[in-house]
């Protein structure tokens, strides 16, 4: 594992054309450090590819966008085997993510590597949308690109939040969003760069779409912290990709899920937290 880590930060392996994939099986992260695998989290598909990148590339670590410290301490001590016990383990069902069984397969494809959980607390989601994401992270934050934006960048993230919530949200809560967005993006980034050193790489995340933009999602804060990483992304689009440049390094398309209207939800404004 260490001769993999000493590959992927001196760049041994070239990087591939960016673009759109036939299939999970095209996708090739040659080398890299660390691979975001990106989806939307309640389409079945998108949890399929994402087995077939694990079985192929073998990950020394796995991040969950969905999990807690505390989660992924028992996701690594039960047997992976017994998915009833693993669900209970992590207490699934009160998790508010979709069914257990979407993301089980995950868990499978590389059951004997560790499991580390990334997700944020709604205690500091909250304290992010009040205080900034900065004041939040820590000592550490300009180390992983937590200064303040540049007004347009600003705009466009504040923007891309409200048509993200359905263009059902009270504008001055955008700025808060925006930082409780900034927030995950930067402990997922360090939560992966942990398992790094741990593991010696390579080191699969699994998370949505959003976290795995190369603009200002996750890619940004590790190339922030650790330039001389390579990192690869790849994001799962329903239908079609979204217009202009895709901001991921490869992307596949499937079949939307079947589900309700999401913006069902936002019959009047909610103070939680973007996902």
């Amino acid at each position: 594992m260490r001769l993999f880590l000493l590959l992927a930060i001196s760049g041994f392996a070239a990087a591939a054309s960016a673009g759109q994939l036939p299939d999970a099986a095209a996708f090739d992260p040659e080398g890299a450090a660390i691979v975001l695998l990106g989806e939307v989290h309640d389409n079945p598909v998108h949890h399929e590819n994402q087995v077939t990148v694990l079985a192929a590339m073998q990950p020394s670590a796995l991040v969950f966008e969905m999990l807690d410290a505390k989660q992924a301490t028992l996701a690594n001590q039960v047997d992976r085997g017994d998915a009833a016990a693993l669900a209970g383990a992590l207490d699934w069902a009160q998790s508010g993510w979709p069914d257990f069984a979407l993301y089980y397969p995950i868990f499978r494809a590389a059951p004997d590597v560790p499991v580390y959980g990334a997700a944020v607390s709604r205690e500091d989601l909250m304290a992010a949308m009040r205080d900034g994401a900065a004041a939040v992270f820590g000592a550490e934050a300009a180390r992983f690109g937590l200064d303040p934006l540049p007004q347009e960048v600003q705009a466009a993230r504040e923007a891309f939040q409200m048509a993200a919530h359905c263009n059902a949200l009270p504008a001055p809560m955008l700025p808060g969003m925006v930082e409780a967005q900034r927030l995950r993006d930067a402990r997922f980034s360090a939560m992966a760069l942990q398992a790094l050193r741990d593991t010696g790489g390579p080191v699969a995340v699994i998370t949505g779409n959003g976290h795995a933009r190369r603009d200002w999602g996750m890619p940004a804060n590790l190339t922030a912290a650790a330039p001389e990483l390579r990192v690869v992304t790849l994001a799962q689009f329903e239908e079609a990709a979204p217009a202009g440049e895709v901001p991921q390094d490869f992307w596949l398309i499937t079949e939307a899920a079947a589900r309700e209207d999401p913006c069902a939800v936002f019959t009047k404004p909610s103070d939680e937290p973007p996902e």
